[in-house]
C-alpha cells in the first residue's frame, strides 16, 4: 500500500512516493526520516534560495546599469612638480585637480595588480581607474622626518583627496627602477617600498635601468626585466604582478616581457602595460590583452592631447557611460546587459550575472 507525499518549499513543490511497511493508525512518522526525502527537501530549500539571490543581484545590477565588460581608464603619471620640464610633468595643482574631478565623477581608484587579476571590489554604480606613476621619482614620494609624506608630492596630495572623499581610495602602482625616490641605500629603499605597500600601494617593475627592450635579443630583455624584478624582490617580501615597459617599447615577442627567466630569477607577470593612448578594456573583456595593455597620459585638452589624454577621455567616457566599466558592487560575480554577452570571457563565465 502507498501514498504520494508532497512538500512544499517556497515555490518549489517535491512529490515523494512512500511506501508503507502495513497497516497503521494513520501516524506515518518514520516518513519524516526518509533520508532521501530529506535529502530532496534540502536541496529544493537551497535551489530555491540561489534562485532568490540571483534573481535580487540581478536587479540590483540592472539598477546602477552595471557593465563589467567596459572600459577602464588607467591614467599615467610621471614628475609631479612646481615647474613642469616636459610633457609628461603635472603640477601638484593639475594633479590635485585631476584626482577631484575622479572622485566627483564616481570614479574609485585601484592598484593594477587589482585590475589585471579582476580583483576589483568597489561599491556599486562605481567605476574603477587605474592611477601608475614611473620612474620612481621623489615628487611622487618622499617621507618627511616624522614619517610622513612631504607635502606636494602625489602619495600626499593622493591620500589628502581620499580623506576628503572616503569612497575614492588612496591607491596606485608605482613602477620603480634604479632610481628608487632618490633613494641608495637597500634600508632607505626598503623603507619607501614596505611604507607604499603597507598602505596599500602596489609596486610593479619598470625594469633595473630604464632601457628600451624594443629590437632587443631574448636574453638581453629577459635579464632587463629579470634585474628589475630582482630589485623589488630583495628588498621586500612582495612580488610584482605587473610590468610597465620603458617608452611604452614593446620586445620584438611580446611574450619575452609577460614570462621569462634569466638566472636564478623568473618572472610571470598578469600584465605589461604601455605607454599610451586609450582608455583599457576590462579584465573579463575577450579584447582584453595582457601583453599590451594601454595607459593614457594625464594632460589637458591641447594638441595631440585634445584626444588622447586624460581630460580629452574622461570627457569620452562621460558623454558615453554605456562603454566605461561600471560595478554591481559585488566582486564575485561580472554583471553586465545581455546583449554584451559575446564579449564575455568564458574563463569568469563561472562569475557571468547577465541582466
Amino acid at each position: 500500500m502507498g501514498r504520494l507525499k508532497v512538500v512544499t518549499v517556497g515555490t518549489v513543490v517535491v512529490a515523494v512516493s512512500a511506501t508503507m511497511s502495513g497497516c497503521t493508525s494513520g501516524n506515518d512518522d518514520s516518513q519524516g526520516k526518509d533520508p532521501k526525502v530529506a535529502a530532496a527537501v534540502k536541496a529544493s530549500a537551497a535551489a530555491a534560495v540561489q534562485a532568490n539571490l540571483i534573481k535580487t543581484k540581478t536587479a540590483a545590477a540592472a539598477k546602477v546599469k552595471a557593465n563589467e565588460l567596459g572600459q577602464v581608464p588607467v591614467l599615467m603619471y610621471h614628475r609631479i612638480v612646481d615647474k613642469p620640464g616636459n610633457q609628461d610633468d603635472r603640477t601638484p595643482e593639475q594633479f590635485r585637480t585631476e584626482l577631484e574631478r575622479l572622485a566627483a565623477e564616481d570614479y574609485v581608484a585601484v592598484t593594477a595588480a587589482e585590475y589585471v587579476t579582476g580583483r576589483m571590489d568597489i561599491p556599486a554604480g562605481k567605476h574603477p581607474v587605474v592611477l601608475t606613476f614611473d620612474d620612481s621619482s621623489p615628487s611622487q614620494f618622499e617621507l618627511d622626518g616624522t614619517g610622513a609624506p612631504k607635502p606636494n608630492t602625489a602619495v600626499a596630495i593622493l591620500q589628502d583627496v581620499a580623506q576628503r572623499h572616503p569612497g575614492f581610495r588612496g591607491v596606485g602602482t608605482f613602477y620603480v627602477t634604479r632610481d628608487m625616490f632618490g633613494k641608495t641605500t637597500p634600508e632607505e629603499r626598503a623603507q619607501v617600498l614596505l611604507w607604499l605597500v603597507g598602505k596599500g600601494y602596489d609596486i610593479g617593475n619598470h625594469t633595473h635601468d630604464h632601457l628600451s627592450l624594443r629590437g632587443k635579443p631574448e636574453k638581453t630583455v629577459n635579464a632587463e626585466v629579470a634585474k628589475g624584478h630582482r630589485l623589488i624582490t630583495s628588498l621586500i617580501n612582495a612580488v610584482p604582478v605587473t610590468i610597465a615597459l620603458p617608452y611604452g617599447n614593446q620586445p620584438n615577442t611580446k611574450e619575452w616581457a609577460l614570462k621569462g627567466t634569466s638566472g636564478d630569477v623568473s618572472y610571470n607577470y598578469g600584465g605589461v602595460f604601455l605607454a599610451g593612448y586609450t582608455p583599457a578594456m576590462s579584465p573579463f573583456n575577450k579584447k582584453f590583452d595582457p601583453l599590451g595593455i594601454p595607459r593614457i597620459r594625464s594632460m589637458d585638452k591641447k594638441g595631440d592631447c585634445a584626444r588622447f589624454c586624460s581630460v580629452a577621455w574622461l570627457d569620452w567616457l562621460k558623454a558615453n557611460a554605456d562603454e566605461r566599466y561600471t560595478s554591481d558592487g559585488d566582486a564575485k560575480t561580472v554583471a553586465y546587459p545581455k546583449f554584451k554577452a559575446p564579449f564575455m570571457l568564458m574563463s569568469f563565465a563561472g562569475r557571468s550575472l547577465p541582466y
